[in-house]
């Protein structure tokens, strides 16, 4: 137990840049004590005490901001970030190294009995926001975007973004060593990559139909920054 602790508070001294101290960790940061609330919670729920290990949940709820069935799978090494809104089902099973950010639910699509909440493997990063649902895997060293809403299998290594959840092929694999990047800015924008995509090809086809490029035609220039003039606003 006091090795998982202590791996527990290394993990947010990893990964937040933020963490001034490993007793700031102790003592400030709402996602390690979620996850050694829900330790306590499980224990019982074990225990066949569970009426008390859903009130040790509840507790932990209120104090923290993060709701965690008792019957959750949590591996170690899990960071928790800012916690407020994060939310994980019964069934869900969450690996060792794994990274969460605030708003994100690992939840349900239905209301039967066994197996409906997802399954994270090791060392994956979800955004802020994202929500995944159902009984789907999440592969080893993925990383969900921000707000993505997942709910069909991710294959190991892959980056998912937007709504629904499409998922990308890294060009590089990405080592199990390597530190995590949470930087959304580098994650790509599959609707206006297709969207310019699709533009280029009507320039084109105006192109050999006028014999010359329309100078009207609405689309971003190369900085991604739409110009006013295009539109009656």
């Amino acid at each position: 137990m006091l090795a998982a602790l202590r791996r527990d508070v290394r993990a947010a001294l990893e990964r937040d840049p933020a963490a001034c101290s490993a007793l700031a960790v102790v003592l400030c940061y709402p996602g390690v004590h979620a996850i050694w609330g829900h330790r306590v919670s499980r224990w019982l729920w074990h225990q066949h005490a569970r009426l008390l290990a859903r009130l040790s949940a509840e507790l932990t709820r209120i104090l923290t901001g993060v709701d965690i069935h008792p019957a959750a799978t949590l591996g170690p090494g899990l960071f928790i970030d800012h916690a407020t809104g994060v939310v994980i089902g019964q069934t869900a099973e969450v690996g060792a190294d794994v990274t969460i950010y605030q708003g994100v639910t690992l939840g349900g699509t239905s209301t039967e009995t066994g197996k409906r909440h997802p399954t994270v493997g090791d060392r994956v990063i979800i955004g802020a926001g994202a929500k995944i649902l159902g009984p789907i895997v999440i592969g080893a060293d993925s990383r969900i975007g921000a707000n993505a809403v997942v709910v069909k299998p991710v294959p190991p290594g892959s980056v998912v973004v937007g709504v629904p959840g499409q998922v990308i092929a890294r060009s590089l694999p990405r080592a199990a060593t390597a530190l995590p990047r949470d930087d959304d800015a580098l994650l790509p924008d599959l609707v206006g990559a297709s969207l310019q995509s699709l533009m280029r090809r009507l320039d084109r086809l105006e192109s050999l139909a006028d014999g010359h490029l329309v100078d009207h035609t609405i689309r971003p220039p190369d900085a991604g920054i739409w110009h006013g003039e295009d539109f009656s606003i």
